[in-house]
């Protein structure tokens, strides 16, 4: 049986769309006028309109946010550990992702996986027709757990990482929150005053025809310079971001300035921290997983944002391939954390590579988070400081002509 989406008019005119089960178009359409429903087109999940779309968005290009993700995962790792036949696993989930606030993308993407695994597909090859919903390091874990025969201990640990990748990235945007809101109400504010109340307050000033200090002259020179200029300004800074966003994607300028990033002194060190966390927790579910180390790699140095050190990465994975150690070949690139290649080390000789790994990975994720948690806690006050300071000097610009006239009466 394969998966068809559908679009349909009800007794009241109401077009509906959905996903059904069925040998083909023909029994699609029946099933459709025994609902009472009349059929207007009948597409199998995966196959192009004619203007190049998906029925639902359910092509090749369909994406999965990483809640729903986690979601399947951990419905699929739930129904499998239970003995549940695998297609019938896949049909409950579908079932229930149309449930209260489902997706009918979702809905449908996983009914066109079963349809694939029906048809004698493993489950991660009929994932591989959804490369953006199932990503290659998700999918060559569900094949390694296929090969050993222990699919629902990899799908429940793919689970545990899927939900802590959700959680952290949730942590972290709550904990950006604020420090964006008071960065963009400083600016504005600054805005604000320099545009639209300092020079209705210096014109007071500038029409008695009295000196002014340098102080005052500067903030009305800025003003003046905000007033003229600064949609002009705002325009030169939109356009430059995207200009450097548009050379960025030339891969020689990406490395230069990937490698700037590195070692820049609190940025770097966030990158450094924030990459190498990633890609040990990647590793260390690949590797646990079956998949062989320098597969892992190779598959794990994708998931490292920055293309410098991603480029490192790879190299390691060649020196492991011909005969190096693992901790050797990270060791070398200079980026990684010295305890976390200690770590490795020490797994490698045990041969406890795989349990040393996942205690590396959950190292490396504490590190960040109290890197996260240190740079937030410097960046409000600093942010504060700076405030504080240009509302004193706009305060003291304005007074110091008052404290002056009441000098000479």
């Amino acid at each position: 049986m394969a998966a068809f989406s559908y679009a349909a008019l009800d007794s009241l005119g109401t077009e509906k769309k959905g996903v059904v089960e069925a040998d083909s178009t023909r029994q699609v359409r029946q099933i459709l006028r025994e609902q009472g429903l009349a059929p207007l087109q009948v597409r199998q999940a995966l196959a192009p309109q004619s203007g190049g779309g998906q029925l639902f968005g359910a092509g090749r290009a369909a994406t999965l946010k990483v809640a729903e993700l986690s979601l399947i995962t951990r419905q699929l790792s739930t129904l499998i550990q239970a003995s549940m036949p695998l297609e019938e696993a896949l049909n409950a989930v579908a079932k229930q992702s149309l449930g209260a606030g489902g997706s009918k993308k979702v809905h449908t993407i996983v009914l066109t996986v079963r349809s694939k695994v029906l048809q004698g597909h493993s489950l991660a090859d009929s994932m591989a027709d959804f490369p953006r919903a199932f990503p290659l390091l998700y999918r060559a874990t569900v094949a390694a757990g296929e090969h050993a025969g222990h699919l629902d201990l990899v799908l429940s640990r793919l689970a545990d990482y899927t939900e802590n990748s959700h959680n952290t990235r949730q942590k972290a945007k709550l904990a950006l929150l604020y420090p964006c809101l008071l960065l963009v109400m400083s600016i504005a504010i600054v805005s604000g005053l320099m545009a639209f109340v300092v020079p209705d307050v210096i014109e007071v000033f500038s029409g008695q025809g009295q000196s002014l200090p340098g102080l005052t002259l500067a903030l009305i020179g800025l003003s003046d310079f905000v007033v003229n200029y600064g949609l002009l300004l705002l325009l030169t800074v939109v356009m430059a971001v995207l200009g450097l966003t548009a050379a960025l994607k030339k891969q020689d300028l990406r490395l230069r300035w990937d490698h700037a990033m590195l070692s820049a002194p609190l940025w770097g060190r966030f990158i450094r921290g924030s990459d190498t966390a990633r890609y040990a927790s990647t590793l260390s579910i690949l590797t646990s997983s079956g998949v062989p180390l320098v597969d892992a790699m190779k598959i794990a140095a994708e998931v490292v944002a920055n293309s410098r050190l991603r480029q490192f990465v790879k190299a390691a994975a060649q020196q492991v391939r011909e005969g190096g150690t693992l901790h050797t070949a990270l060791d070398h690139s200079g980026y990684f954390p010295p305890m976390m290649v200690h770590m490795i080390a020490s797994g490698e000789a045990s041969g406890e590579l795989d349990t040393m790994l996942e205690r590396v990975a959950q190292s490396q994720q504490r590190e960040l988070d109290n890197l996260v948690a240190t740079l937030i806690g410097i960046f409000e006050p600093v942010m504060l400081l700076v405030m504080g300071v240009t509302v004193l000097t706009i305060v003291l610009a304005i007074l110091q002509p008052i404290f002056d006239m009441n000098q000479l009466i």
